[in-house]
């Protein structure tokens, strides 16, 4: 249930990427900045703790008999 749960969200990101089309008919054009001074902020950072891993599972599939159709 979790992997169908992760599949769809993935479907749905995709989904939504892809939902849209752009055409840029004016690439523009970033503005002269003079930068002097300052400086970057101290940041202390405690990422996620964040476990991938694998899952075995066995899929039972049903047995399909295929007849041909007739051709009259």
């Amino acid at each position: 249930m979790r992997g169908a749960k992760i599949l769809a969200v993935a479907f749905a990101a995709m989904l939504a990427g892809t939902a849209c089309t752009a055409e840029v008919k004016d690439e523009g054009k970033l503005p002269d900045v003079d930068v002097s001074g300052g400086r970057a902020p101290e940041v202390d950072v405690d990422p996620a703790n964040v476990n991938v891993g694998t899952d075995t599972n066995t899929v039972v599939t049903p047995d399909v008999d295929i007849e041909p159709a007739n051709k009259n």
